[in-house]
């Protein structure tokens, strides 16, 4: 199992995978019968986005088709319990991170994780070592949004413990607000 500095990484790497519905490991061990892994996956986001989404193993398998457009999967490596829904945008800059490339939208993108995330780097989104002076955050349930002009951030600050939303990997191609909806639990 991968460390958790490693894990924002691997998450960029299967969701890229996923989105191009490329082979990797698949969840069924971790997560059990493909029901089990529909319902982990359809806890990412309100019943009204995830109750409608395609539902994806993290190989790219469909296990329920949708039809509104988003995509939900129960995690996105093994031993991986954070699942993630995103909008067509999302799914684009997920791939871009993964490939280290550049990311622009003309639209606004939006991701949910209401069962919480990771511990990643709030700078870096390539960072896989925690070392002393750097800012890494263990989010509880939140929504992401990305926007079509990093400009508009402008004012919201970076500082993930200010009490409310703020910006995760600002200074680059990645940058998108962080909503906090409940508290973290750790």
């Amino acid at each position: 199992m991968p460390s958790r500095s490693s894990h924002s990484i691997l998450r960029a790497l299967a969701l890229a995978l996923v989105a191009a519905g490329a082979a990797a490991p698949t969840l069924a061990d971790e997560h059990g019968s493909k029901s089990e892994m529909i319902a982990l996956a359809m806890r990412a986001a309100p019943p009204a986005v995830s109750g409608a989404a395609t539902i994806v193993d993290m190989d790219g398998t469909v296990l329920r088709p949708g039809t509104n457009g988003w995509t939900c999967m129960a995690g996105i490596m093994a031993g991986d319990h954070h699942p993630m829904c995103n909008d067509a945008v999302w799914m684009r800059l997920m791939k871009a991170v993964a490939e280290k490339a550049d990311f622009q939208t003309d639209r606004i993108g939006i991701s949910y994780m209401l069962a919480g995330d990771a511990r990643v780097n709030n700078a870096d989104p390539f960072d896989t070592h925690e070392d002393p002076g750097e800012v890494w955050v263990q989010e509880g349930p939140h929504l992401m949004i990305v926007l079509p002009n990093r400009a508009m951030l402008a004012g919201v600050s970076d500082d993930p413990n200010n009490g409310g939303p703020y910006v995760m990997w600002k200074d680059t191609p990645y940058a998108h607000i962080m909503v906090p909806t409940a508290p973290r639990t750790k």
